[in-house]
């Protein structure tokens, strides 16, 4: 099984958010942990898995346009070959972050995907129980497509 982690790590709090998501992945070692960065993800990455975790940061309160451009790119032939697919969202922001988690929610609600936690949510600079939730975030979805 492969969890596929999609994310725009663009800051030190967001590599904090995105090195837990993937440690806590790691730690159900059925499942095989594979990370792409947003401008780099394909559809091919997300037909090759069995669940995905989404992260962005907040940018004028929308996701990054990294992320969205993801989106753009496997929504269309993602479309009826991924339903239902467990997914996760970390986003982090200075200020506000409800537009961003807005419209990933839109965008992976349109694809069918299923999502598997409530989006992990971070304002400012990363603390011990934010990191903890991303570590739980990674687990919970690998926990979730472990066979």
């Amino acid at each position: 099984m492969r969890l596929l982690i999609v994310h725009h790590t663009t800051s030190p709090a967001t590599h904090e958010l995105f090195d837990a998501v993937r440690r806590g992945a790691r730690e159900v070692p059925e499942v095989e942990v594979t990370s792409r960065a947003a401008l780099q993800a394909t559809a091919a990455d997300v037909f090759a898995a069995d669940g995905i975790v989404l992260g962005t940061p907040a940018n004028i309160g929308y996701m990054s346009g990294a992320l969205k451009h993801f989106f753009d790119g496997v929504y269309y032939p993602c479309l009826e070959e991924t339903r239902r697919l467990p997914y996760g969202l970390y986003v982090h922001g200075n200020n506000d972050t409800t537009g961003a988690v807005n419209a990933v929610e839109s965008i992976a609600s349109g694809l069918g995907w299923a999502p598997v936690a409530r989006p992990v949510v971070v304002l400012g600079p990363p603390s011990k129980p934010d990191l903890e939730a991303c570590w739980e975030l990674g687990g919970t979805l690998a926990a979730t497509i472990a066979p």
